[in-house]
This record gives C-alpha cells, structure tokens and sequence, in this order.
C-alpha cells in the first residue's frame, strides 16, 4: 500500500507528463474498444437485413445467389419459380404465409420488384415491419411504392409518375412508355436494401410487357412467355413463414429435394453469417490497426519515462541513500507504468461509452448502424488485460536504467 501510495504522488508530481502519457492510451484503447462495438453494430445491421423469414427458396442455384438477388437485390438470378410451384409449396401444411418475388426491371438504376401485399404485412428488418412515411402501398397494376433514397435522390413523392426501363443501367433507351405508373407511397427508412427499391404489384409488371406488347413498342430481349388466360408469369423466388419454427429444416430438405422442379431453400440466417465470413474479413484489418495504435501509445509511454528519467535521477539517488533496494527501485517504476495504463485503458472505455451515448441516436438516423450500450465482451476484457499488461511490463526497461543511473550517480549526479 506504501508503494502504490508513494507510485501515486510521484505520479501526481509530474501531472502534464502523466496526463498527456495516460491520453494517448486511453485514445489507443478508445480506438481499440470502439472498433468492436461498431463492428458489433455493423454485424447486427447486417444480420438485421431480414428477420422472422424462415426460407427463402429459389430457383436450382447457390445459396449466396439466391441471398444476394433475392433480399439485397443484386447479383442475377439463375432462374425462375413457376407460379404452380409457389401455389403448390404455399399450400403445404407447414407454411404459415408466402411472399412472391420477382424481381422486374429499373427505373434510373434502381431496382425494380414485384411483390404483393404480403410482403408490406410480413416482411422484417431488426424486428420492425416495412412501413410509409407518407401514401399505401400499391393497390392496382399502375401503382408503384418507391423507397426512401428513390425518393429523396429522384424527388419524388406520391403521385409522381415513373417509367420504368429495361436493364439495371442508370441511364436506358428503351422505356416502358405505355405502361406509367403513379407512386403511390414512400416507404420510411429501413437502413436496408429497400431503401434503394421500388416495389409494385405483381399484376403491375405482367400488364406492363402486356401493354409493350400490344402497343408495338420497342422490344429488348425475348418476347413474353405465352401463357395461357388468367395464368401468372414465373416468379424469382418467393419468401415464406412457418408455423412451427422446429418445421423448417424438414421443409428446407423437402424443396432442395423437389422431383418436379429444381429449387433451392435457404436459411436467411445461416446464409447471411456465411457471407459475413466471405466480405468480413475487413474488421480483420481493423482490429490489427487498433493494436497497432496500442503498440504506438505503449512505445509513447516508454519514451515518456525515459525522458522524465533525467529528471529524476537525483529521487532515484535519494531513495538508494535511504535504504531502498534494487526490488524497491524497479517495483516503483513499474507500478508507475502500469498505474499509467490502468488509467489510460478505464479513460478510453469511458470515453467510448459517452461516445456512444452521445451518438448513437444520429448515427442510427444517418446511417442505420445499430450502436448499443452493453457490457464488454470477453475479447474487450482480453484486449484490456493485454494493455494493462503490456504497459506494466514496459515500466520494466526504464525501471532498470533509472536503478543503474542511481548507482553511477550517488548522491550528486551531474544534471
């Protein structure tokens, strides 16, 4: 207790050096910290994509293709459901509700998807349903619910009209002008792929190519797919619910295993972690420039010490007079640093943690990144105790410098 005591005062008489030495690792080890929670944030953003969906199920293909052009819109599908296929799999005694899919063509860039009113009442994203900040959703063949960058990038608002066009491009010279749609709502933020969507009925796209058709507009591509009166068009992909949750791995192994036509079920969940592995290796990089700037603020406190060594020599030179031991000597010095790192790493946890607290509300708004106060994981814990640790023990080099000085120096060194 007499040595953390007299570590503690001999701190406190070189307040500005201690100050600014503490700073730079409480900065190291805020950087440090606050890489993780964001990376936590972001991971959960990412999972929070698409939540309550049991199976997303496609045609014959790989799981992040049908995950990519399915719920983030990218990414082209290897190919089409069958309308007798959805019908057939949505009346399955262990489906609870369907969400049809099909993804259309674009409107200046931005995707276009034909969905029916079941995607507006069960689809979710961090737990929360797609809503509208102002009109409905789509209710005939000429509506269409645009999401909200679409809006604010285009200015658009409800009752604005929209052509869509062929092709994924931003710009396009072949337009669906007989067949205009009305916006008939914005849907409000979601910090998900929505927001770059617009979404009209499934009917809206058939009449569309319909209307292209009899009109004799400008053709891109193959002609429609005869279909006989009344018959629905081929379908993406579709979503769906089970009633019971324990259902849903025998329901997948069923349509991976369908005889009549190749399709492909996937677990939202399952396939999102996969591809976090695939495009997460970022926070990888991250987390090594993090301890980098920990090794920088170690170093910083090394050359801290070793600078105030010089002025110290003479204290050094006093406690050998008075009986201090080697042990003592290097047991200050080395408490010293350590006191200087437990110090500098509970600083920078609580400057996360205000941080956090101050910002999380405009950050979520801005960029739909979900930052959550909660405890620190065993890896913070860990990073911490390798900091605190790391700094004790580099009290030890300019600990064995001062004590060798004071035997030199005895009690008039020269300054």
């Amino acid at each position: 207790m007499f040595l953390l005591s007299l570590a503690w005062r001999s701190l406190g008489n070189r307040r500005l050096i201690s100050l600014l030495t503490a700073a730079s690792i409480a900065l190291s080890v805020a950087l440090l910290v606050g890489i993780e929670h964001v990376r936590m944030g972001v991971r959960e953003s990412f999972a929070g994509t698409i939540r309550g969906t049991d199976l997303i199920v496609g045609a014959r293909g790989g799981t992040t293709q049908v995950l990519l052009s399915t719920v983030f819109g990218m990414s082209v599908p290897n190919g089409s459901v069958s309308w007798a296929t959805y019908e057939r799999w949505a009346a399955h005694p262990a489906v609870k509700w369907t969400i049809p899919y099909a993804l259309g063509d674009a409107h200046r860039g931005h995707r276009v998807i034909g969905t029916t009113a079941a995607f507006f009442e069960h689809y979710r994203f961090r737990d929360q349903s797609v809503t509208f900040a102002s009109g409905k959703a789509p209710a005939n063949d000429r509506e269409i619910a645009i999401g909200s960058d679409v809006a604010e990038r285009l200015g658009y608002s409800v009752g604005s009209k929209v052509t869509l066009a062929h092709g994924l491009g931003a710009v396009s010279f072949a337009e669906h002008e007989a067949h205009p749609f009305t916006v008939s709502g914005v849907i409000a933020r979601t910090f998900t792929p929505i927001d770059r969507a617009l979404y009209s009925t499934l009917d809206g796209l058939t009449a569309m190519h319909d209307d292209e058709a009899t009109s004799g507009g400008l053709m891109m591509g193959p002609p429609p797919v005869a279909r006989a009166p009344g018959e629905q068009p081929p379908i993406t992909a579709f979503l769906l619910g089970t009633k019971n949750r324990f259902e849903t791995l025998q329901l997948q192994r069923e349509m991976n295993e369908d005889k009549l036509e190749p399709l492909t079920a996937i677990i939202p969940g399952l396939a999102l972690q996969q591809l976090w592995q695939t495009i997460g290796s970022a926070e990888v990089g991250l987390r090594v420039v993090a301890l980098f700037t920990v090794l920088v603020g170690l170093i910083g406190m090394v050359v801290a010490l070793y600078a105030s060594l010089e002025s110290r020599r003479r204290e050094m030179a006093i406690l050998r007079a008075v009986g201090a031991g080697p042990r003592l000597i290097v047991s200050l010095l080395v408490l010293e640093s350590g006191l200087l790192a437990l110090v500098g790493a509970t600083a920078g946890v609580a400057l996360v943690y205000a941080g956090i607290a101050a910002a999380r509300s405009a950050v979520e708004a801005r960029f739909g990144l979900a930052l959550t106060l909660h405890p620190l994981g065993s890896a913070e814990w860990a990073y911490l105790a390798l900091v605190v640790s790391a700094g004790t023990l580099v009290g030890v080099l300019p600990a064995w410098r001062a004590y060798r000085s004071s035997l030199a120096d005895g009690l008039s060194p020269k300054l």
